[in-house]
C-alpha cells in the first residue's frame, strides 16, 4: 500500500509541474527525477527517501527535514516546481512552497531553489540549509512566534469596564533550558495531569523561539490549588501568577463568567486557542467570545542559535482584530438596583430601561433568580399590571375613568371567578382609583365593555409578543386568544398573559415617552457573529401610542403613587409614576411594580405576599439614584 500511495503522490506532483519542466529534454540520468523524488519525500514525510536524492549525509538531511516540520508546527507541505535551468553539469529547479501552519493560521508561501549536480553519474540536490529556505543558514532554525491579543473588555454605556481583576496561574517553559528528551517527558506528565493532548503541548515547545517563555497551560484559582503540588513536581516547569480582568462585575450573569482554556473548550472552539487564552462561559462573555479574544499575531522567523538574532520571514496580522463590547448598562443604575433589592429581604428582580431609547440600564436579581433566565427571559403572569393595556380599549368604549365601579371581594365574569384580597367594604371607587390600587374584581369587569381583539391589538402596541432579539435570551410576552368575556377578563387580570420583567419595563417606558421601543443591550459590535458577512437582525419599529391613551395612563399611574398601592415607590426628584399588581406562579405569591421616574422606567417583581413589596424596591432604587449611589 505504501508503494501505491507513493506512486500516486509522485504522479500528482509531476502533474503539478509546469509545462517547461515537463517538456524539458535532459541527458540521462534525469535531473527531473531527482527533483521529483526529493520534493515528494519531503512533502509526504519520507525524509530518508528525500535525503537519498541529496549529496548530504542521509541522517543529517533527514533530521533537518523533520526538524523543519516540527519547528514550524506544520500540518503539511505542498510544492510546485515552476522551472528548471541547466548550465553544463549544474541544474537549478525553482519551486513554490506552501506550508500549512495549522491551528487556523494562514498558509505560508515562499519561493525556493534546489541546486543539483552530478555525483557519480546521478543527479543530486546540493545539500545546505538554504534548500529548506533561501535565507536559512548553518546554525539557524525556524520558529513560529504567536502572540495572542489580550481579551478585550465588556464596557458600560460610559466606557467603564464591567469586569474586575482576577488571578490566573500559568505553567510555562523556556525551550532552551530543557535537556535532550526532557520536553517529551515534561509534556507527558503535564498531559496526564491536565488532559491537554501531549502532542499539542510538545509542538508548542518545538515551534517556539528557544529563548522565550512558552505558556503551555493556564489555570483558574481553584484548579491551580488542586494541581499545584503535582505541577511543582515537574522539572522544567515555571509557574507564575498573572492578573487579568476576567471577573464579572454586576450584573454578573449578564456580563458572564470567563475561565482559562480547558481541553474541552479547546476542542469545542478550535482555532488558535492557546495557553493564556480565556473562554466566555456565560452571558455576554460567551455570546461575544469571537469578538473579545482569539485573534493572534503570527510570525515565521529564523533564529540564530548562537547570537539569538531573529530574521523575520513572514508576518500576518489577524483577519479580524479583537474588539470590546459596548453595552447600554450603567454602573450607577446597577449599583442602585442591587442596593434596592438587598434592602428588601424578599427574593426579586429589577430591570431598568431608558424610556426614550429602550436602552437597558440595569438588570438585578437576588440569588434566587437568574438575571438572564428570569429577569430578561422569564415567563411570569402579569397580574393587573396588564390593565395598562386596557386603557386604550376603555377610551374607545367611551368609559369615563371617573365612573364608579365597585371593588367587591369576589366577582365572576363570563364564568371566570376573581378574588380581591382586602377589598374595601361598602364603597364604589372610580375606575381610576381601582387602577391605582390594582383591584382585580373591578378591572376584570371591564371585559364586558372592552373588545378582546382590541385588547390584543393594544397589547401588541406595547410590545407584547414583539419579535425583538437580544444577544442573550429574552422574552417579549405572550397571551392566549381572547375568544370570550372570560378570556378577556383573565387577560385584564393578567392570568392568561405571560411577561418578563424586561417586557414590563419597556411597557412603563412606552407610557413615559409616548412611544414603545424595542430593548437594546449592546451597541457595538452590531452582531455577536464575527464572520464578515454576518448582518444584524432588524429590530421591530418603534410604535407611537395614542396621545389620549398616554395622557390617561400617566394620570392613572401617577395616582398609583400618590393615593394608590404604589406609594412606597415615591422618591425625591421628578414625580414617580407606577402601579402595583399581584399574581402567583406555582403557588408562590408575586408582587409587581411597573412605573418610571424621569427617563428611567422600571419593572420590579418580588416573591412576596405583600402587594407593595415591588413598589418598596422601586422606591429604594429611585432614592438611590437621587442620592448618587
Amino acid at each position: 500500500m505504501r508503494g501505491k500511495a507513493r506512486r500516486a503522490t509522485a504522479a500528482a506532483l509531476a502533474l503539478a509541474v509546469t509545462t517547461p519542466m515537463l517538456s524539458a529534454c535532459f541527458e540521462e540520468p534525469s535531473a527531473h527525477e531527482a527533483v521529483r523524488d526529493f520534493l515528494i519525500g519531503w512533502q509526504t514525510g519520507d525524509y530518508a527517501a528525500a535525503a537519498r536524492r541529496t549529496d548530504g549525509d542521509e541522517k543529517v538531511v533527514s533530521r533537518a527535514l523533520e526538524d523543519a516540520k516540527l519547528q514550524l508546527d506544520a500540518a503539511s507541505f505542498r510544492f510546485d516546481v515552476t522551472s528548471m535551468r541547466r548550465a553544463a553539469d549544474e541544474v537549478e529547479a525553482d519551486f513554490d512552497a506552501e506550508v500549512d501552519l495549522g491551528e487556523n493560521n494562514p498558509l505560508w508561501e515562499y519561493e525556493g531553489v534546489l541546486p543539483l549536480h552530478l555525483v557519480d553519474g546521478r543527479w543530486k540536490v546540493r545539500w545546505s540549509p538554504s534548500v529548506l529556505h533561501p535565507q536559512l543558514r548553518e546554525g539557524e532554525r525556524f520558529a513560529v512566534k504567536v502572540t495572542p491579543e489580550g481579551r478585550q473588555p465588556i464596557l458600560d454605556r460610559n466606557g467603564d469596564p464591567l469586569q474586575e481583576k482576577a488571578v490566573l496561574h500559568v505553567a510555562s517553559v523556556v525551550p532552551a533550558t530543557l535537556k535532550s528528551g526532557q520536553a517529551d517527558e515534561l509534556c507527558a506528565k503535564l498531559s496526564k495531569i491536565t488532559g491537554f493532548p501531549q502532542d499539542r503541548l510538545l509542538s508548542r515547545i518545538r515551534s517556539a523561539p528557544p529563548n522565550l517563555q512558552v505558556p503551555l497551560v493556564t489555570f483558574g484559582r481553584t484548579k491551580f490549588g488542586q494541581l499545584r503540588a503535582q505541577l511543582e513536581a515537574i522539572p522544567g516547569i515555571t509557574l507564575s501568577a498573572q492578573e487579568q480582568a476576567v471577573a464579572p462585575a454586576s450584573p454578573t450573569q449578564i456580563v458572564g463568567t470567563v475561565t482559562a482554556v480547558t481541553p474541552e473548550s479547546e476542542q469545542q472552539l478550535g482555532g488558535p486557542q492557546r495557553a493564556g487564552d480565556t473562554v466566555g462561559r456565560a452571558g455576554l462573555q460567551k455570546a461575544y467570545q469571537e469578538h473579545l479574544t482569539g485573534s493572534t499575531d503570527t510570525r515565521v522567523i529564523i533564529v540564530d542559535l548562537k547570537t539569538l538574532k531573529v530574521t523575520e520571514l513572514k508576518k500576518w496580522r489577524p483577519d479580524r482584530s479583537t474588539s470590546s463590547v459596548q453595552t447600554t448598562l450603567d454602573r450607577s443604575h446597577q449599583k442602585a438596583a442591587d442596593s434596592a433589592l438587598l434592602g428588601g429581604g424578599a427574593p426579586g428582580m429589577l430591570v431598568a430601561v431608558q424610556a426614550s431609547t429602550g436602552d437597558i440600564l440595569a438588570v438585578s436579581s437576588t440569588e434566587q433568580y437568574d438575571q438572564e433566565k428570569h429577569a430578561l427571559a422569564g415567563r411570569f403572569p402579569a397580574g393587573t399590571a396588564f390593565s395598562i393595556m386596557t386603557v386604550g380599549g376603555m377610551l374607545k368604549a367611551k368609559i369615563d375613568p371617573k365612573q364608579k365601579m365597585a371593588c367587591p371581594a369576589d366577582r365572576s365574569v363570563g364564568g371566570a371567578a376573581f378574588h380581591q384580597e382586602g377589598a374595601p367594604a361598602g364603597s364604589s371607587p372610580s375606575i381610576q382609583a381601582n387602577f391605582a390600587t390594582g383591584c382585580v374584581t373591578a378591572l376584570a369587569a371591564l371585559a364586558r365593555r372592552i373588545d378582546g381583539a382590541e385588547l390584543a391589538a393594544d397589547a401588541a402596541k406595547f410590545g407584547i409578543g414583539a419579535p425583538w432579539t437580544l444577544p442573550l435570551r429574552s422574552f417579549s410576552g405572550s397571551m392566549k386568544p381572547l375568544k370570550n368575556d372570560a378570556a378577556t377578563a383573565k387577560a385584564i387580570a393578567g392570568q392568561n398573559v405571560l411577561v418578563s420583567p424586561l417586557s414590563m419595563a419597556l411597557v412603563a417606558g412606552a407610557v413615559s415617552s409616548g412611544t414603545w421601543r424595542p430593548p437594546v443591550l449592546v451597541t457595538e459590535p452590531e452582531v455577536a457573529d464575527s464572520t464578515p458577512d454576518a448582518k444584524p437582525s432588524k429590530a421591530p419599529d418603534p410604535v407611537k401610542l395614542d396621545d389620549k391613551t398616554v395622557e390617561t395612563l400617566r394620570t392613572f399611574m401617577r395616582s398609583g403613587v400618590t393615593v394608590g398601592s404604589a406609594r412606597a415607590a415615591a422618591a425625591p426628584g421628578d414625580p414617580v409614576h407606577g402601579i402595583t399588581a399581584v399574581a402567583s406562579q406555582k403557588r408562590k405569591p408575586l408582587a409587581w411594580f411597573v412605573g418610571w421616574q424621569g427617563d428611567v422606567a422600571v419593572a420590579v417583581l418580588t416573591q412576596s405576599s405583600d402587594a407593595t413589596a415591588g413598589a418598596a424596591v422601586a422606591g429604594r432604587f429611585f432614592q438611590g439614584l437621587h442620592a448618587g449611589l
